[in-house]
């Protein structure tokens, strides 16, 4: 990685000079700020701004990679973990990445050795697994959230929450209330990261003996407008349906407006169940019953191992064993949008 000193030998001049023009501080002449510049730009240099914030006494800081702060579920974290690090003195950079691979690896370049001295990352897949244990690789610590599968664990350290059980514990419930026309809506395709809880659902309908109905999953994206025209497809492909089982509690808000549109009571013609228990699951009416997800437990964790791992700062190669913490057991939290079948 090119040093200030190295820029400064290319530029012909001190490191205080570059420094200043990196900072907008200080007399520099137009000349020099200009060859300054260019030494940065073909060196491809890149300020150490943790350096930089100890030499200054500033708070040192931890960044957040999330896929989208559209989806209320990743404020509500990103909260969490502020809170548990500014305890402990520590700034929170949150990378919003827009779903967009390109724009992760951005963050990730840039958080090498400049922006953070810890990486906390949501919802990564496969492709980008590989990218992060070459990041850690180089010692830069990294923690995965909210894991999706305990009993698969990645190989870095990860908090888990487990999803396949929280679909069975949605499934279960609305097995209970005996409900057998169960369509599901998925915030996600099914290779992607909500296949977990599609295949909970599913493990509870097998041990219970029902079937799962012919064009009776529907996936889309983790948007309310998603779930809202994935209910209407559900709906119009097996209208006997009792029951909708939503991996998200986006979607399944996004239900509960298809179920408005076509004039279907809820609970009484269509029961709605989703995942994660978001604020806005006890906010609209009917209030949403959801499988609640420790979100703050998740958010603590994650930053207790971030922690650890930058206080150790020992060196992470491709064999030293990955940690995992497993959060608690995702809980029902029954509210008005689950009833008994209200139809023969």
């Amino acid at each position: 990685m090119t040093t200030l000193a190295e820029v400064a030998r290319k530029a012909g001049v001190t490191g205080a000079t570059v420094s200043n023009v990196l900072r907008g501080r200080g007399k520099v002449g137009n000349e020099t700020r200009e060859r300054v510049l260019a030494a940065v730009r073909e060196l491809n240099y890149r300020p150490n701004l943790t350096a930089r914030a100890l030499a200054e006494g500033k708070p040192q800081t931890v960044a957040l990679v999330v896929s989208s702060i559209a989806n209320p579920f990743y404020p509500e974290f990103a909260l969490a973990v502020e809170q548990a690090v500014r305890k402990l003195g520590y700034f929170l950079v949150v990378c919003n990445t827009n779903d967009d691979p390109a724009q992760e690896r951005a963050y990730l370049d840039a958080i090498v050795g400049s922006l953070a001295h810890g990486v906390l990352v949501m919802n990564a897949d496969f492709v980008q697994i590989e990218e992060l244990v070459a990041l850690r690789q180089r010692g830069v610590p990294v923690v995965l959230c909210m894991w999706e599968k305990p009993d698969t664990p990645p190989p870095l350290p990860s908090v888990a929450v487990d999803f396949f059980r929280a679909g069975m514990v949605a499934a279960e419930h609305l097995i209970k209330l005996g409900h057998r026309r169960i369509g599901a809506v998925l915030g996600s395709e099914l290779s992607g990261n909500h296949i977990w809880r599609y295949r909970g659902f599913c493990e509870a309908m097998s041990r219970a003996g029902i079937d799962l109905l012919e064009n009776g999953t529907v996936c889309g994206h983790d948007t309310i407008d998603a779930g809202r025209n994935a209910g209407h497809a559900l709906l119009a492909a097996v209208p006997d349906l009792t029951a909708i089982f939503a991996s998200n509690d986006l979607p399944a808000l996004g239900v509960l407006q298809a179920a408005a549109d076509l004039g279907l009571d809820v609970p009484g013609d269509l029961s709605v169940i989703g995942i994660t228990d978001i604020q806005l699951a006890h906010q609209v009416r009917p209030a949403l019953t959801t499988v609640a997800v420790p979100i703050q437990e998740s958010a603590e964790l994650a930053v207790e191992m971030i922690m650890q791992m930058m206080r150790e700062k020992g060196p992470e190669g491709s064999s030293a064993p990955a940690m995992l913490r497993e959060a608690s057991v995702p809980r029902l939290v029954v509210r008005a949008s689950t009833a008994r079948p209200g139809k023969g």
